[in-house]
């Protein structure tokens, strides 16, 4: 039979850090201890579970912006749980396109906005 606690949401404060581009955040979770806390991080959310004496921290933050899960940091003293994690810039997985001339464009002769709308007009 598991034990029950009740479930309870920390105090919490999330900041983005200009100077060093990263997202902190701090969990206030008193009384819990290390080795319990389940701290996960993705892309768009951190997650937070930890059991302190009769009652469970929870907690669930979307985030605004698309953070780096893998470089995160973390530590816990006196209560206080500190994360900090990069922001991932949002064109770094971005894949470049190449782009074909149409057939409405010849090699070689420049096309003008007017020259494109006498082409238009005349369909």
């Amino acid at each position: 039979m598991s034990e029950y606690r009740i479930k309870v949401a920390p105090n919490t404060v999330a900041y983005a850090d200009a100077e060093t581009r990263k997202l902190a955040v701090e969990f206030a979770i008193p009384g819990a201890p290390t080795d319990t806390i389940d701290l996960k991080i993705l892309e768009d959310s951190i997650h937070l579970t930890a059991p302190a004496r009769d009652i469970e921290y929870v907690a669930a933050l979307a985030l605004g912006w698309p953070v780096k899960p893998r470089e995160a940091q973390a530590t816990y003293e006196h209560g206080l749980l500190r994360i900090e994690v990069p922001f991932k810039d949002p064109m770094e997985d971005a894949f470049k396109v190449d782009i074909k001339a149409g057939d409405a464009i010849k090699a070689g002769e420049p096309d003008t906005p007017a020259k494109i709308a006498e082409e238009v007009l005349a369909r």
